[in-house]
């Protein structure tokens, strides 16, 4: 009786992890921001598109193919010429996604890695037709309108395999060593035409300070010409005299200057013969 018991009790087990593995694989998940694609060995790819939660299956017959339907970021490095025939190294960054109903078309033609076969591929084409409408000189002072334009092809592009650019921006822009070179030479040459200006605007200044110093000089002369001519020789005493007494409180001060009154003899230690 006991054996019976612990056999029908076996035999419950059993059949309950068969079920419970059994149910295991015809459930699955499905993350929030992913969606599913199933393929079925019987028919192939379905077009149905499995949102998220838990979904049944059938098992050993069909298998769910998992997307990532968020943005996300991706960097593209793209060697290109401008059209001034400038080597330009330019990098994309774009935020990409799938189009969830386009899944099934897109796991069918590109596969999972649908991101690796597309973006490189269509990134290098754009760049190059874009790059190639602009000198060296335009991708700088324009790099707006560059970008613009970049921005709607690759869109255009992008969306005919089933994928969204929810923003695309120029992350990197760099020339060749000799645009950098002529650059370099450009800015000196222009720094010593300020420079050179400079000194050229400074002499202009000096000329013309000496120009007017010359004519105060030249004025001044004249008017002690005039003054000259009108006083006669009085002033050219009064100014004798100036002068006379200047030397006089010079000569005063100085402790190695001895005065003597006239009309006295200064040889009184002198022994008479």
């Amino acid at each position: 009786m006991a054996a019976q018991l612990f056999n029908r009790i076996g035999q419950l087990g059993l059949g309950l992890a068969v079920a419970g593995s059994v149910a295991n694989t015809a459930l699955y998940n499905v993350d929030g921001g992913h969606r599913a694609v199933i393929f079925d060995r019987f028919t192939g790819i379905k077009n149905t598109v499995v949102g998220e939660g838990t979904h049944f299956l059938i098992p050993w017959v069909q298998k769910p193919i998992i997307f990532d339907v968020r943005s996300r970021p991706r960097n593209v490095p793209v060697i290109t010429g401008s059209k001034d025939l400038q080597n330009v190294n330019i990098t994309l960054r774009i935020l990409f996604r799938p189009l969830p109903e386009q899944l099934p078309k897109i796991y069918t033609i590109l596969g999972v890695d649908y991101d690796e076969r597309v973006l490189p591929s269509i990134t290098t084409e754009v760049l190059k037709a874009v790059v190639a409408q602009f000198d060296a000189g335009e991708l700088i002072t324009q790099r707006e309108n560059v970008s613009r334009k970049v921005s709607e092809t690759l869109i255009e592009r992008a969306g005919q395999f089933g994928v969204v650019l929810d923003d695309i921006s120029i992350t990197h822009l760099t020339f060749g060593k000799e645009f950098t070179q002529a650059v370099e030479l450009k800015q000196v040459a222009q720094q010593d035409a300020e420079r050179a200006r400079f000194l050229v605007e400074k002499a202009e200044q000096q000329k013309q300070a000496s120009i007017i110093s010359a004519q105060g000089d030249s004025e001044a002369a004249s008017m002690l010409a005039k003054s000259f001519g009108d006083a006669g020789e009085g002033l050219v005493e009064l100014r004798r005299i100036e002068a006379a007494e200047d030397i006089a409180y010079q000569l005063s001060r100085s402790r190695q200057v001895s005065y003597f009154p006239p009309g006295q003899n200064i040889l009184l230690n002198l022994p008479a013969q």
